[in-house]
């Protein structure tokens, strides 16, 4: 996926100008900044909820907005902050809509589409909850199914907007321990927003730090991440440590 000279406005207010990056494939990128930074606004544009002014974002060498939509969501799985769905539905029909790309009108799964739901639920270790109701998980295990959803679309990007907000740290860490699993295990390009940075630090192969709508630095988090740059992005003095080689920025 690569972004091309991408520009953006609100309301007429050039917010995001000229951008231009290039997701590397089979990695997890994560984009960090602080609230306002544009971090969101760049996820939203990325999954084709906001069209930008000027610029493209290209798959395959083709702009995302020249794909039907059900080409499009065969290749681009997004998982939002929240997300909800009407009716109290079993977990197993509800990852079952990640199949419907693949279908045509009216009509029904097939065996091929039960064998992925299946696949999906036993990656996020939701086979025993499949006959629950969301309403009856916890909050760890909705945001599973949430992925379990996205993963059954089977596409090669998964893009997923603060995944661990209103997780306690428990649950936080299993849901970026699966999402390491799930890239190094079958190789999907995972680009997510988080505002932890040492979780950032530690689960991703890729950074990018970004300030009022401006790329600030980008790189491996062992090669960027310091006082200095932390400063950049969040305007705040932050030393930062290393430990087993792994940096950790001190937030006390």
């Amino acid at each position: 996926m690569k972004v091309k000279n991408l520009s953006f406005s609100y309301n007429q207010k050039s917010f995001i100008k000229d951008l231009n990056i290039e997701f590397k494939e089979n990695q997890i990128t994560t984009i960090i900044g602080s609230n306002g930074s544009g971090k969101s606004t760049l996820l939203m544009l990325l999954s084709r909820i906001y069209k930008p002014q000027e610029g493209n974002i290209e798959i395959d060498e083709q702009n995302i907005w020249n794909y039907k939509i059900k080409d499009f969501a065969k290749k681009v799985a997004v998982v939002h902050q929240k997300n909800q769905i009407y009716g109290d539905q079993d977990v197993k029909t509800i990852v079952g809509y990640g199949r419907l790309p693949y279908l045509h009108y009216s009509q029904k799964l097939t065996a091929k589409d039960y064998e992925i739901i299946d696949w999906a639920l036993e990656v996020t270790h939701l086979k025993e909850y499949q006959n629950r109701t969301l309403k009856s998980l916890s909050g760890g295990q909705q945001q599973r199914v949430w992925i379990a959803m996205a993963l059954a679309q089977k596409t090669p990007y998964l893009l997923l907007d603060e995944p661990t907000t209103y997780l306690d740290i428990r649950y936080q860490l299993e849901l970026l321990r699966l999402l390491k699993e799930i890239n190094q295990k079958y190789k999907i390009t995972i680009i997510m927003v988080l505002h932890d940075i040492n979780q950032a630090i530690q689960y991703s192969d890729h950074i990018i730090g970004m300030k009022q709508g401006q790329i600030i630095v980008e790189g491996k988090a062992k090669d960027i991440m310091n006082q200095e740059v932390i400063k950049k992005i969040y305007g705040i003095d932050l030393q930062t440590t290393i430990i087993n080689d792994q940096t950790y920025v001190l937030t006390v």
